[in-house]
C-alpha cells in the first residue's frame, strides 16, 4: 500500500507485494542456472557438434544473463522486505528495480528465440544431453514470460490510468494536504463514477449469459455502485486486506482467549428459557430438512456423495409426466426425486415446486407436512449466477406493511423475491389450493440463506392473512429488513445462526465498519507484510498462540492517524472518510447506508469446546437465544463460510435434537463469547 506506480499507471500491486513472487521466481533461475552451468562445464572444448559454437555461444550468454536476472532478483526481495506496509519510505528504489527487471525480459525474449531458432535448425549430431538441456531453457524460458504476461494481467487495474490522469490534473496530488474539501469531494465523486462503470462493465461481461432486460441492467448498476465505492478512497490493494484480515482474526482470539472464564448456570428441566428453546430446535430441526431440499438434486447428491446419484439416477429417467401434472411448477428434472428422498413426503403431498428462476425470481415449493400439521413453504437459497446478483442488490427499499410503526425497509433483491414468491401464492391460488386440502394447518414458511431472508420478508407479507403462521430462517443474511420490521417479525420468526457464520454479520454498516478496524490494525502494525502473511497462513493451517504483532503507536501521534499514512505516495486526502474515522475505536462511525437488522429471534448455535480440536473428535454444540447486537460485527475465522453451508446447519441441528443432549445456555452467556473486532 499504495499500488506501484509504474509505466504511467497504477496497479493493483504494491511494493512490498514482490516478496514471495520474486523469491519463487529466484529460486527457479538459481536452478535454471546451476543446470546450465554444470552442462557448460561438461561440455567445455566439446561442442564439435553442427552448431557447437552457437551452442557455445548460447549458454556463456545465458549464464551471464541469468545472473544479471538473480542479482536483480536478489535486490527486489531484499528491498520490498523492507518496511511496512504504511510505511513505503524504505522500498523507495523499487520502481528502478521493476524497470530493471522488466527491461531484462528483451534479451531474455531474444534470446529464447534463438535458442529456438538452434534446436529446430543447427542442433543435428549433437548429444541428447545438450539438445534435451537447450530445450529446457527455451521452455523454461517462455514458461516464465507467458508467467509475467499473466501476472501483468492479474495485477492490472483499469482504474490506473484515470488515477494518474486525475493526480495531473489536481497539480501532482502527490503529497497534496491543502485540498479544499470541495475539490476532493469532486475528485472522489469522479473516481467513484469511473469506478462504478468499470464494474458494471465486469458484470455484464460475467454474466454475458444472462437476458440483459431492464432488472438486469439495473441490478448491475447497483452492484457496480455498491462495490466500487467500498475501498475506493483507501488505495488498498487485494494483498493488504489478506494481511488486514490475518491481524484481525489473530486480535479477535487474543480477546477470546483473555477474557475472564464462563460462569455456568444450570436451570431446571422446568426452566421456561430450556423448554421454549428446546421447543423451537425441535422445530426447527424439522423445518431444516425442508429448506434444505429445497436446493433439489447438487444438495442432495453433496451431502450424499457415494448413495445419493444411484438413488436419483433410475427416477431421474423414468418418465412421471402424470405426477408432475398434480405437483405443477417447471424446471423439475430430478429436483422432484431429490426434494422426495430428502423430505419423506409422497408426491401427492406437494402442492406446486417451481425451479423457475431468474434475478428477483428463485425456486419454491409448497407442500403439506401432516406430520406437523402445516402447509409449509420452502424457499431455495444461492444456488446460481442469477441469485448472487439477487443476493448483490443490496440497496434498501421501502416495505410497507400494514400495523408496523416506524419506518419499514428492506434489502431490495430479497424484498422483491418475495413479492414474486407472494404474486404465485396467492393471486395464483397456491395457498388457497392448499387450504382447501387442508383447512385446519397452520401455514410455516422457511428457507435457508437467500431463502431465509426472503421467506422472513414472505411471512411478513402473509401476516396480516395468516396470523398464525410461523416462519423458520436458517443462516439469514444480516442486512435484511429495518428496526421496526425486524422487532414485528420477532413475534412469528424464528432466525438459526450456526457459529461465526458471515452472511448473518452480512451488511453494508457491518462492512464499513470491518474496513474502518482493517485499516486501523493494518496502520498500526509494524510488521513487514510478508511476515504477517506468513504467520497468518501458518494460524489459519496449524493454530497456535496469536502473533502479538507491535505497533507504530509508539512513535506517532495518535492525532495523525487521521490522515493518509503513505507520505507523498498516496493518492488519498486529509478528507478521506475512512482515514478520519482511524484515531479512535471510539470515534462515531459515518455510515452511509441505512441500517439493516437479521429477522426475528435469533436462536445461536456454536460449538462446545475448544475452537480448534482434531478432525476426528465429535464436535458437541450449544444452543441459546442471542440479540441482534452480537452479530454487529463480523467474525473471522476458517468457519465464517463454512458454518453457513445448509447440510453442516442441517447435521448441528440433528446433533442437538436427535444425538446427543444438546447443551443449552443461559442467555447471559450467548454476549460473552461474541465479543469480536
Amino acid at each position: 500500500m499504495p499500488g506501484m506506480v509504474a509505466f504511467g499507471r497504477r496497479w493493483r500491486i504494491a511494493s512490498d507485494d514482490l516478496v514471495f513472487p520474486g523469491a519463487f521466481e529466484l529460486l527457479i533461475r538459481a536452478l535454471w542456472w546451476v543446470a546450465t552451468l554444470v552442462l557448460y562445464i561438461n561440455h567445455k572444448g566439446r561442442f564439435d557438434c553442427h552448431g557447437g559454437a552457437y551452442l557455445h555461444n548460447y549458454l556463456v550468454v545465458l549464464l551471464v544473463l541469468l545472473a544479471v536476472i538473480i542479482f536483480t532478483l536478489c535486490a527486489i526481495v531484499y528491498v520490498s522486505a523492507q518496511g511496512t506496509i504504511m510505511n513505503p519510505g524504505p522500498r523507495r528504489s523499487m520502481m528502478a528495480l521493476v524497470y530493471l527487471r522488466a527491461l531484462l525480459y528483451v534479451p531474455e525474449l531474444v534470446w529464447a528465440v534463438l535458442g529456438a531458432v538452434w534446436v529446430s535448425d543447427d542442433s543435428s549430431g549433437c548429444k541428447p544431453a545438450e539438445v534435451g538441456a537447450v530445450i529446457g531453457a527455451v521452455v523454461s524460458s517462455w514458461i516464465i514470460l507467458l508467467s509475467m504476461v499473466v501476472g501483468v494481467l492479474i495485477v492490472f487495474d483499469p482504474l490506473g490510468s484515470q488515477r494518474s490522469e486525475a493526480l495531473l490534473d489536481s497539480g501532482a496530488l502527490l503529497g497534496v494536504r491543502d485540498l479544499e474539501s470541495s475539490e476532493s469531494s469532486q475528485l472522489f465523486y469522479t473516481a467513484h463514477r469511473v469506478a462504478s462503470r468499470v464494474w458494471e462493465s465486469r458484470l455484464r461481461l460475467l454474466c454475458c449469459c444472462l437476458p440483459q432486460d431492464d432488472n438486469h441492467r439495473a441490478a448491475f448498476s447497483s452492484i457496480a455502485q455498491l462495490v466500487s465505492g467500498f475501498f475506493l478512497d483507501t488505495d488498498l490493494v487485494p494483498s493488504d486486506i489478506a494481511a488486514g484480515l490475518a491481524l484481525l482474526h489473530q486480535e479477535q482470539d487474543k480477546m477470546e482467549q483473555s477474557r475472564d472464564p464462563e460462569e455456568v448456570l444450570t436451570h431446571s428441566p422446568s426452566s421456561p428459557i430450556r423448554e421454549d428453546l428446546e421447543l423451537e430446535l425441535e422445530k426447527a430441526a424439522h423445518c431444516m430438512q425442508f429448506a434444505a431440499a429445497a436446493y433439489g438434486w447438487p444438495l442432495y447428491i453433496y451431502s450424499n456423495p457415494l448413495t445419493g446419484l444411484c438413488k436419483l439416477s433410475g427416477d431421474c429417467c423414468r418418465s412421471r409426466h402424470a405426477e408432475y401434472d398434480l405437483v405443477g411448477g417447471d424446471h423439475l428434472g430430478c429436483h422432484f426425486t431429490s426434494i422426495l428422498q430428502s423430505t419423506g413426503l409422497q408426491y401427492r403431498d406437494f402442492i406446486h415446486i417451481s425451479f423457475h428462476n431468474q434475478i428477483y425470481e428463485i425456486p419454491f415449493f409448497v407442500a403439506l407436512d401432516h406430520k406437523r400439521e402445516a402447509v409449509l413453504v420452502a424457499v431455495r437459497g444461492t444456488l446460481s449466477l442469477k441469485d448472487v446478483l439477487t443476493d448483490l442488490s443490496a440497496e434498501c427499499e421501502n416495505l410497507s406493511v400494514e400495523g408496523v410503526s416506524g419506518t419499514c425497509y428492506a434489502h431490495k433483491g430479497m424484498s422483491q423475491a418475495a413479492h414474486y414468491i407472494y404474486r404465485k401464492l396467492v393471486n395464483d391460488g397456491i395457498l388457497s389450493q392448499a387450504f382447501n386440502i387442508a383447512p385446519e394447518y397452520r401455514l410455516v414458511i422457511t428457507g435457508h440463506s437467500l431463502g431465509a431472508g426472503t421467506a422472513s420478508l414472505l411471512a411478513v407479507l402473509l401476516r396480516s392473512t395468516h396470523p398464525t403462521l410461523e416462519c423458520f430462517a436458517f443462516s439469514p443474511p444480516g442486512g435484511l429488513m429495518s428496526k421496526a420490521l425486524a422487532d414485528y417479525s420477532k413475534q412469528f420468526v424464528v432466525s438459526v445462526v450456526l457459529g461465526k457464520d458471515l452472511v448473518p454479520r452480512l451488511s453494508i454498516p457491518n462492512m464499513e465498519e470491518l474496513r474502518r478496524r482493517l485499516l486501523k490494525v493494518v496502520s498500526n502494525c509494524s510488521k513487514p507484510k510478508y511476515k504477517i502473511l506468513m504467520h497468518g497462513c501458518w494460524y489459519e493451517v496449524f493454530g497456535g498462540t496469536p502473533d502479538d504483532f507491535p505497533t507504530e503507536m509508539e512513535n506517532r501521534r495518535e492525532e495523525e492517524l487521521n490522515q493518509p499514512l503513505l507520505g507523498d505516495e498516496s493518492l488519498l486526502v486529509r478528507h478521506s472518510s475512512s482515514y478520519q474515522s482511524l484515531s479512535s475505536d471510539d470515534s462515531p462511525a459515518h455510515h452511509t447506508h441505512l441500517p439493516l437488522y437479521p429477522p426475528g429471534h435469533i436462536m445461536h448455535i456454536t460449538e462446545d469446546g475448544p475452537s480448534r480440536r482434531h478432525c476426528l473428535s465429535q464436535v458437541r454444540y450449544r444452543a441459546d437465544w442471542a440479540g441482534e447486537t452480537a452479530f454487529r460485527s463480523v467474525l473471522i475465522s476458517p468457519r465464517m463460510i463454512a458454518d453457513h453451508m445448509p447440510d453442516v446447519v442441517q447435521r448441528a441441528l440433528l446433533s442437538l435434537t436427535r444425538g446427543q443432549p444438546p447443551t443449552l445456555c443461559p442467555s447471559s452467556m450467548s454476549n460473552s463469547h461474541l465479543n469480536v473486532i
